[in-house]
């Protein structure tokens, strides 16, 4: 999510930095034999743990467009009854900065114990409003700024706005943790695919 007011120069993130971040997001399949699949458990869910939110765990299952608010221990009970394994870890990890009214997030995304850059992500929040729709166009006008300013620096790459159908996961306008978790998800559907595209190439 992307944020910033019209006017002005794109912001120096060097200039600020307050304290790193680090997010790690688990696909987590199912080890519980076929026949107990069936309507009952699904196959696979992503997961992630947010440190806004350290007593909480947050299960995506894309397939059925649904997002879980579940306690921490969650995981230690998943491990302990043995029903799901990890199947691919990604972090995300970098610095967190303070601008005004803005928070941004700049890291890099690593899959678990390697130092194989798969992406560079950038989160950027509006501090004052938690309405999405009344953000939007902060959020146009933020990427505009952005885009102009890695041009001018002859930065190779670009940014691509995600942003998922939340209605499709029973979100509202009002922006929550949910939401992050949901995005996040996404983000990291995105990079599988692009991985597995690329194995495919070669």
């Amino acid at each position: 999510m992307g944020l910033r007011k019209a006017g002005g120069k794109p912001p120096s993130l060097s200039t600020n930095p307050c304290f790193e971040f680090a997010y790690v997001l688990c696909e987590c399949v199912c080890m519980l034999p076929e026949q107990a699949l069936v309507g009952e458990y699904p196959r696979d869910f992503l997961g992630i743990a947010l440190p806004e939110q350290p007593n909480k765990y947050y299960l995506i299952i894309r397939p059925l467009r649904i997002v879980l608010e579940a306690d921490s221990t969650i995981t230690t009970i998943m491990e302990k009854l043995q029903s799901y394994k990890q199947r691919v870890s990604l972090t995300f990890e970098g610095f967190q900065y303070q601008l005004g009214d803005f928070q941004v997030r700049v890291g890099k995304v690593l899959p678990a114990h390697t130092d194989n850059l798969r992406g560079i992500i950038m989160e950027v929040e509006y501090l004052p409003i938690s309405s999405m729709e009344k953000a939007r166009q902060i959020m146009e006008e933020f990427m505009t700024m952005w885009d102009q300013a890695v041009t001018k620096r002859g930065i190779p790459g670009h940014f691509v706005h995600m942003e998922p159908n939340f209605g499709e996961y029973g979100l509202g306008d009002q922006y929550t943790s949910q939401h992050t978790a949901v995005q996040y998800a996404a983000v990291m559907a995105q990079l599988i695919a692009t991985v597995q595209a690329a194995q495919g190439r070669h």
